[in-house]
């Protein structure tokens, strides 16, 4: 229940003077005060302290540490104001989770929610959306993004993402001068370097608020094969004994491998007291096959009710879902409250197993680390299969920030006094060092990985001087980072080199005439991957030629990320897929694209929705997991989307209209938001 505002203030008494941390950090008095009937913690104090005075803030806190409890005070407190907010997130799946949440808490009616392929109630008093969909609202200067008051980054650290953190950046320089910003971050060692940044580049008050301290205090153990459940210095000196290193020589001469320790009996030795507990993997298929392995050991008692909540929920959707390999699994493991979360389940399914856990009824999820960037669900323990990764390039230790953002699931406020972090290490490659490091303390600080996109220069000639460009592109937290509070002194030539690269690809393909932005320049201004391509295709004649199949099989091929181990079991040849290669052969820029290499195989996941076929006969014909697919399709939308925004052509879209329908269509009752 929600105190009413007056009731929320009058519980606030001055409590003690903090230190002052130059312009970023002036609070002198804390205060004690409850906000939702919670006794709000220090950190949660000063930073509500800050909002008050209308300063952006940038909150550094442990995961779990109540965060987002901030974000909620703005949202209360301006609800019955003019002024909007702004609510971002990283994933698709935490800014469904917030929708979901603030639907709940003040009504649907003043929560919307865009994420690219689904938009609900976009004039709402509250957006909820991915960071993504928030810059290139604010790149474009969208009329949605006018009234802004406050804009929430959650996890704002994403900023380190090699591929994805300029979005973040971008975001904030691209802000209206009047916004205000609340960014929550897990531990960050230069909190305060970013907002000085922040303070710099939009000159108004930026507070950094640092918290160390856990309401859960965490407890960092390692499951070694022989030991069981132990300390790392435990595991160092036996591994450094004479006895172990001649049975390692022993074992080599015999060509024996080392025995490696069982997730299994982790959970045995854990003990029903120590549940539930998430047992992080980095492998999808990993998780399925240690539920499974773990329900045929019978640790856990049946119980049927469980199972019955399962059928319940995915009683209304198609029943080809429970055919589903994943979902076979699923109704063999839940009975003992044993069950899986990944990116490569169908949202309904991933939906029910959340529902189930927070219910209570899940003694053990196996989980890739996607479970661990906000959804709000605590466990007792947090177990890993490994502290190393595959990051896509290649297998390396997981940095500090990752550890702990998953390692802060455990431990839950109210409930447990103590959280237990359990990672499983295989001694043969342990090294105690690198444990230590990864283990200890989160000191992984938050770099600029700003990068200037084809979409950013076509809004910037747009909408700018080149005066002006000038001085927005030396506002990255790049060159504030690289040169301090001399950011505004880096050499022309060295800021601009890649802007002017850019300038003249888009001259050469008639993007840009004498200083000006084309027809095709200002549709591709509303374009945000593929700028160029996606301008040949669709704001030329060449769409005139194609029909919805072959636009449907080049967007396909446009978003599909191809690996290695993808099978397409039967593509489809044809008369228009052969008429598409000639037209792609024939055109001056789009006969270069890589990505239209992959067409023929790909008409396996479009040529049988086009006919009719549903989700699950295309699932039939490739080894893509569901979840997969579904995002496969779900991007395809959200270019169909920028397509028809882009365009003024109504036949170009209609044909976005119908091709919106086949894949609704084939997508019917199985995607939920």
């Amino acid at each position: 229940m929600v105190r009413k505002e007056s009731e929320q203030k009058n519980e606030v008494r001055p409590r003690f003077a903090l230190k002052q941390h130059l312009n970023t950090m002036v609070l002198v008095t804390s205060y004690t005060m409850k906000f939702k009937n919670f006794t709000l913690d220090a950190f949660q104090e000063e930073a509500i302290h800050a909002i008050e005075q209308n300063n952006s803030v940038v909150v550094s806190a442990p995961t779990g540490s109540g965060k987002t409890l901030i974000a909620d005070y703005i949202v209360d407190k301006y609800k019955d104001q003019a002024a909007r907010i702004i609510y971002t997130a990283p994933i698709k799946a935490l800014s469904n989770q917030k929708y979901k949440d603030f639907s709940k808490e003040y009504g649907p009616e003043s929560i919307g929610l865009m994420t690219g392929d689904v938009v609900i109630n976009p004039h709402a008093k509250v957006l909820i959306m991915t960071t993504e969909i928030y810059r290139n609202m604010v790149v474009s200067n969208d009329e949605e993004v006018k009234d802004i008051v406050y804009v929430i980054f959650d996890e704002i650290h994403y900023i380190n993402d090699i591929e994805r953190g300029y979005v973040w950046e971008e975001s904030i320089i691209y802000s209206s001068p009047s916004v205000r910003f609340l960014c929550l971050s897990a531990t960050i060692p230069n909190a305060d370097e970013f907002s000085r940044w922040i303070h710099a580049i939009k000159a108004h008050p930026v507070r950094t608020i640092v918290s160390s301290y856990r309401n859960v205090h965490l407890k960092h153990l390692f499951y070694d094969y022989e030991l069981g459940i132990t300390t790392a210095e435990k595991i160092r000196e036996v591994a450094s004994s004479s006895s172990y290193r001649q049975l390692v020589r022993r074992r080599r001469g015999q060509r024996e491998k080392m025995p490696e320790p069982n997730h299994t009996n982790l959970i045995k030795e854990l003990g029903k007291d120590k549940l539930p507990c998430f047992f992080f993997s980095f492998s999808r298929k990993d998780c399925q096959d240690k539920a499974r392995e773990l329900a045929k050991v019978n640790y856990f008692n049946r119980d049927s009710a469980i199972l019955q909540r399962f059928n319940a929920k995915l009683a209304d959707a198609p029943s080809d879902i429970v055919k589903l390999a994943s979902t076979r699994i699923l109704k063999e493991t839940l009975a003992q409250g044993i069950a899986f979360h990944h990116a490569g389940l169908l949202p309904i399914v991933k939906e029910a197993v959340e529902d189930l856990f927070s219910q209570g009824l899940i003694n053990v999820l196996y989980t890739t680390e996607t479970f661990a960037v906000g959804i709000n669900m605590p466990a007792k323990t947090v177990c890993f299969a490994s502290l190393r990764k595959y990051d896509g390039v290649n297998f390396r230790n997981l940095n500090t920030k990752e550890y702990f953002q998953i390692a802060g699931r455990a431990g839950r406020r109210g409930m447990d006094t103590v959280g237990f972090v359990v990672s499983m290490i295989y001694r043969p490659t342990f090294r105690y060092d690198e444990v230590q490091a990864i283990t200890t303390k989160d000191v992984e600080p938050i770099t600029s990985q700003f990068r200037l996109s084809i979409n950013t220069v076509l809004n910037l000639i747009d909408q700018h001087t080149p005066e002006e460009i000038e001085k927005i592109l030396r506002l990255s937290f790049y060159s504030y980072q690289k040169f301090g509070d001399n950011y505004d002194k880096v050499a022309t030539k060295l800021l601009l080199a890649r802007y002017y690269s850019i300038v003249r690809q888009l001259k050469k393909f008639g993007y840009i005439v004498d200083g000006k932005l084309t027809d095709k320049g200002h549709f591709s201004s509303h374009i945000y991957a593929d700028e160029i391509s996606m301008g040949e295709i669709f704001a030329t004649h060449f769409v005139d030629r194609l029909d919805e199949y072959q636009i449907l099989l080049l967007l396909a091929a446009l978003v599909y990320e191809s690996r290695e181990r993808h099978e397409f079991r039967q593509p489809f040849t044809n008369d228009a897929l052969f008429k598409l290669k000639s037209l792609l052969a024939k055109d001056e820029y789009l006969h270069h694209v890589r990505k239209f290499l992959k067409l023929e195989a790909l008409t396996a996941l479009i040529h049988p929705i086009y006919a009719g076929k549903s989700f699950f006969e295309v699932l039939q014909l490739t080894n893509l997991l569901e979840g997969d697919l579904i995002r496969f399709y779900a991007q395809i939308l959200d270019r169909l989307g920028q397509i028809r925004k882009a365009s003024t052509n109504l036949q170009l879209s209609q044909k976005m209209a119908n091709c919106k329908g086949i894949l609704e269509k084939a997508l019917e009752g199985i995607y939920l938001v």
